[in-house]
């Protein structure tokens, strides 16, 4: 099984795919969790490049690239072999970031980022995604309570981030069935317990 999670920076994502991964280890499940961009040698190398502030210089299509080629690697050396093995993959972050951020965010061609997508992902999906949503006044509430420091993607304005908060929507409107939007301002064991419910329907009958 394979199932990622996403949204806006802030939104509590990486703390709900911990909590499912606690969960799931509890039940004596193999669990891999990921988080993107990262998860193998070159992929992280990758992410220091891509989140580095020196790298203010970088271009819209160098950014797709290099988070594409993060993915391929992390794809084919890690996630692929994981499934085979009957392994449950939980990513913090998968090909729809990339759909929103540089597609809805930067502005560039969904057809050319399709096309990538499909390349980097090699056909593997997630069977569920959980979107986590909160708005991009939250983000910076929660960013300024938490003192957090920001990367290079993160410096991005209101109305970068406001795009790439209804791109994740849209998606989720067009995958109903892959998608579940939950309010991210909801209590965080509220947030688990949407989740959990939602994962341990699609686990099988026998294992449970």
């Amino acid at each position: 099984m394979f199932i990622s999670f996403e949204g806006i920076d802030g939104s509590g994502k990486s703390t709900q795919a911990k909590l499912l991964v606690k969960k799931l280890e509890e039940g004596n499940r193999n669990v891999l969790f990921l988080r993107e961009p990262g998860g193998t040698e070159i992929s992280e190398q990758i992410r220091n490049i891509l989140l580095n502030k020196k790298n203010l210089k970088m271009t819209q299509i160098a950014e797709l690239l290099l988070f594409s080629a993060s993915r391929a690697q992390l794809v084919s050396e890690v996630i692929k072999p994981a499934l085979l093995n009957n392994i449950v993959v939980i990513t913090d972050r998968f090909v729809d970031s990339t759909t929103v951020y540089q597609g809805h965010g930067r502005g560039l061609h969904h057809g050319g980022i399709k096309g990538i997508n499909s390349i980097a992902t090699m056909g593997v999906m997630p069977k569920k995604t959980f979107f986590i949503d909160i708005t991009v006044q939250e983000m910076y509430a929660r960013r300024q309570a938490n003192h957090q420091e920001t990367d290079r993607m993160e410096m991005s304005n209101d109305e970068f981030f406001e795009r790439v908060r209804q791109g994740y929507l849209e998606l989720a409107k067009e995958e109903p069935g892959r998608f579940v939007v939950i309010d991210g301002k909801q209590p965080i064991e509220a947030i688990h317990e949407i989740i959990w419910k939602e994962v341990d329907g699609m686990l099988p009958t026998h294992s449970k």
